[in-house]
């Protein structure tokens, strides 16, 4: 008999150890596996205890019952030990497959958001995201929600769009800015996107993509032009609606990985960067990078990815007030501020420094600071 439960026992921890790894956070969505794995693993040690305990009187239902019993005891005792158990090496979870691609695909959009005014090479983006030419569009287009090559098309006609809305450069330039080899292919491309051309669109301000803008010409914000140095950064990219995007979450995610990693803290102020402009882009492609600032280079990890945001000159602002209306103060900042300032926008994306915590301040005292990149 014992020597059947010591085989038993060994076949179950072979089993546990390769094939039950999964972390105390994922624990309560696994409770039920959990438990059947716990069974399997202790059931021969309960019946050795029941056994002993209540001998062969008892009939063979009610020694069932009895080791269930013990065995249920003793469940949230076993989960504790799993929990604490988290720093072994054997307990950590394997990194998933998609984890994997995730990090693959932000690599694929980082090199296409620096290089939007050269050539971009499918087959060289299947090679630098290591996946290979036949699974790489496929890939692309679950995680991109759309094909690489319109990915590309659209994010370089919506950068047109802004260009356009919010600086003097001329059509020409513009359109060698973004890729384009001459201004009549991307007159061509921006009015099947938009139903106007370059020109129209420039000049007739009141033609609205996807919502009219809200100009406050009340609205006081201390502004400055400044020089930022180069940051690092590690970020999750989300996507969809800006002011449904779980950014406490987010970043409680980030201070983890940083506590994880035994990294040192750069900037206590969480820092976001928004890639497209609502005015331009639909909302289920919205782009947000949630980072926080870090003094030294690290190794990304599943969707967490690293990067380096270049030095430069950008125009800040300093908003007093709740999140609510940061649509309107970009506005302001767009149709007020920066033509006052004399400023011409680069094609790069805007940022977001969080000075305050909205968990323990009033809403009207929320502080946000805006960096908008200039030439």
């Amino acid at each position: 008999m014992l020597f059947g439960v010591t085989n038993s026992v060994r076949f179950n921890l072979l089993f546990y150890n390769t094939d039950y790894r999964i972390t105390y956070k994922q624990f309560p969505k696994n409770k039920y596996e959990c438990w059947q794995r716990y069974k399997k693993l202790f059931f021969p040690f309960a019946s050795i205890f029941c056994y002993f305990l209540y001998g062969e009187k008892q009939k063979k239902i009610e020694l069932k019952r009895d080791i269930l019993a013990t065995l249920e005891k003793f469940f949230p005792f076993f989960t504790c030990i799993f929990a604490s158990g988290n720093n072994n090496k054997t307990m950590q979870p394997k990194k998933t497959t998609k984890e994997e691609y995730q990090k693959c695909v932000n690599v694929v959009v980082e090199y296409i958001n620096q290089h939007l005014g050269e050539e971009i090479d499918l087959k060289s983006l299947a090679k630098i995201s290591n996946f290979s030419p036949f699974y790489f569009h496929r890939i692309m287009k679950a995680f991109l929600g759309e094909p690489i090559g319109t990915f590309i098309v659209r994010t370089r006609t919506e950068t047109a769009a802004r260009l356009l809305r919010y600086s003097d450069i001329p059509i020409a330039d513009i359109a060698y800015r973004i890729g384009y080899s001459s201004p009549s292919s991307l007159s061509k491309v921006f009015k099947q996107f938009y139903g106007i051309s370059p020109l129209e669109y420039r000049n007739n301000k009141n033609f609205v993509i996807m919502k009219p803008a809200i100009i406050r010409p009340d609205l006081e914000l201390k502004k400055e032009i400044r020089n930022i140095p180069e940051r690092n950064v590690i970020y999750i990219r989300l996507s969809g609606d800006y002011k449904l995007n779980d950014y406490g979450g987010t970043w409680g995610r980030l201070c983890q990985f940083i506590f994880e990693q035994k990294l040192p803290m750069g900037e206590a102020a969480p820092l976001c960067i928004y890639h497209d402009d609502p005015k331009v882009t639909p909302v289920d492609k919205l782009r947000t990078d949630v980072c926080m600032v870090i003094p030294e280079n690290v190794a990304p990890k599943g969707d967490i990815g690293f990067k380096q945001i270049p030095a430069g000159r950008y125009a800040t602002f300093i908003y007093k007030g709740s999140y609510e209306h940061l649509q309107a103060v970009y506005d302001t900042i767009y149709g007020k501020y920066l033509p006052e300032m004399e400023c011409t926008i680069r094609d790069e994306a805007s940022a977001e420094r969080y000075l305050n915590n909205p968990c323990c301040t009033a809403p009207e005292d929320l502080l946000t600071e805006i960096y908008i990149p200039v030439e």
